[in-house]
C-alpha cells in the first residue's frame, strides 16, 4: 500500500485539504489554502513538492 503525505501551503505553512502519495505527478496544480485563501500553482512529482512563480502581468504595446 502506497503512503502519502500532506501538502503544505507555501505561503503560510499550514496542511491544506490535498494528499499525495508516492506515485502522483502533479503539473501547474491550483493549490488552495483554507487558512490564507492564497491559490498558488505547485508542481509535484515523487512526494517532493515545487512552487511554480507565474510571471507578473504586463501591459501589452501596440
Amino acid at each position: 500500500m502506497n503512503k502519502g503525505k500532506w501538502i503544505f501551503c507555501p505561503v503560510c505553512g499550514s496542511k491544506t485539504r490535498t494528499m499525495i502519495r508516492e506515485d502522483t505527478e502533479l503539473k501547474q496544480y491550483p493549490l488552495f489554502c483554507p487558512k490564507c485563501k492564497q491559490e498558488t500553482l505547485i508542481e509535484a512529482k515523487n512526494l517532493k513538492v515545487t512552487v511554480i512563480k507565474e510571471p507578473a502581468a504586463e501591459t501589452q504595446s501596440r
